[in-house]
């Protein structure tokens, strides 16, 4: 399935390349959950139409930090798509949407359920129209279901999903995740379904409507915490940064600061108690994992009765070296330097539209033999930046 004669965008510094060149996706999501898809996607290959709000487009191009007048939150999540500004109550906007519709193997939309319904765009009249097309759609509570027609953002759904029951100290407030899980987990999910039902289209020829629910994604996240509410009849607490089923695992006070240690298994703990020369490894309250989590807090000052006298960066390499996994807790300045991270080649330019540097962004985390891994990532597009390109490209192109 893929869309011949794709030119070379405006905004593109080369044509794409990857497993998905030749796919196009006609992306009328805006904010996280559908745009993070979009970019993953795009990452690996495919070309991206940005359909936006005419006048403001995604809400996101008002989301600070900003660089003069444009904003990195958007350039970091739309690098290298292309935008064109639509109204799909208007008819001659409507008229290029079909056309845009008829040419691509993907549809994304994050409306509530019911709005692309009432403009005629709904799954059911475009799987008619369209067989082999792709339907993504991503919401707060999905297309089914009593909370279909509720609103959320990432906040509502980590706590109503259960993630901010078990996020942060005991005893303290619930807090939410620092980074947007509720949206990014949901745009993971629907990368997934998308990259599913291409395969899916090859073999039979038609296209699936994939519904991607915020809240779903958030539960498909509790691994531990569903496994042992449903043994114990308990719902866990917040543990702070400590494991609630393996020990030790969590963070440690060095003489000058934290850093973390994570034995997942007696083998480990049993090389840790030989680099700290504690003998513990066969005391019945530290011998298996089940006894260490029991006498967890014991454990742990028992452990930093040794490490605080030392700094951490002595620690980390003194159990490193006897392969133990270990590691300093960095802020994000100290990560976007951290050789590792650059060696793999997760942090990336943003260029703007001369070429040149402009935002610093996560790289692509997804390393294949064949897909190239460029240190450069292309501008995120102007607002409507390539209606005309698009458009002439609809005169142009054959019919599918």
């Amino acid at each position: 399935m893929t869309t011949p004669d794709f030119p070379v965008s405006a905004t593109s510094a080369s044509p794409n390349t990857g497993p998905l060149t030749g796919i196009l996706i006609v992306d009328l999501t805006h904010v996280l959950a559908g745009p993070y898809a979009s970019m993953t996607l795009a990452d690996l290959g495919a070309r991206v139409i940005k359909v936006e709000r005419p006048g403001s487009g995604d809400d996101t191009r008002s989301f600070p930090p900003f660089k003069g007048q444009d904003s990195a939150y958007f350039a970091t999540i739309n690098h290298g798509k292309e935008s064109i500004a639509l109204d799909l109550k208007s008819p001659e906007d409507r008229v290029v949407f079909n056309k845009l519709l008829s040419q691509a193997d993907v549809v994304l939309e994050n409306y509530r359920p019911g709005v692309m319904e009432r403009l005629g765009f709904g799954w059911e009249d475009l799987h008619k129209r369209f067989p082999k097309l792709i339907y993504g759609a991503v919401s707060g509570f999905g297309h089914s279901g009593p909370d279909s027609q509720r609103p959320a953002y990432d906040m509502v759904v980590q706590a109503r999903g259960g993630v901010m029951s078990i996020t942060g100290e005991r005893n303290r407030d619930p807090v939410r995740v620092g980074a947007s899980i509720g949206d990014i987990a949901a745009g993971m999910f629907l990368a997934q379904g998308v990259l599913a039902s291409l395969l899916e289209v090859q073999k039979t020829g038609l296209g699936q409507k994939v519904d991607i629910a915020m809240l779903d994604s958030q539960l498909a996240l509790l691994e531990h915490a569903i496994a042992i509410t449903s043994v114990t009849g308990e719902a866990p607490r917040p543990s702070g940064a400590r494991h609630p089923s393996i020990t030790p695992f969590e963070t440690f006070h060095a003489e000058d600061r934290l850093f973390v240690i994570a034995a997942g298994n007696d083998a480990l703990f049993a090389k840790l108690c030989t680099a700290l020369e504690l003998p513990l490894a066969q005391d019945k309250r530290f011998a298996t994992n089940p006894a260490r989590c029991e006498n967890a807090r014991l454990l742990k000052r028992l452990i930093e009765a040794v490490t605080i006298d030392r700094p951490a960066e002595h620690w980390i390499a003194h159990l490193t070296e006897a392969g133990i996994p270990t590691g300093p807790i960095q802020d994000v300045a100290q990560v976007l330097k951290d050789p590792q991270i650059l060696a793999r080649n997760m942090v990336v330019d943003v260029l703007d539209e001369d070429g040149a540097p402009a935002y610093v962004a996560a790289g692509n985390p997804i390393k294949m033999s064949g897909l190239k891994d460029p240190k450069t990532r292309a501008p995120a597009p102007r607002l409507d930046g390539n209606r005309q390109a698009i458009l002439d490209w609809l005169e142009d192109v054959s019919p599918r």
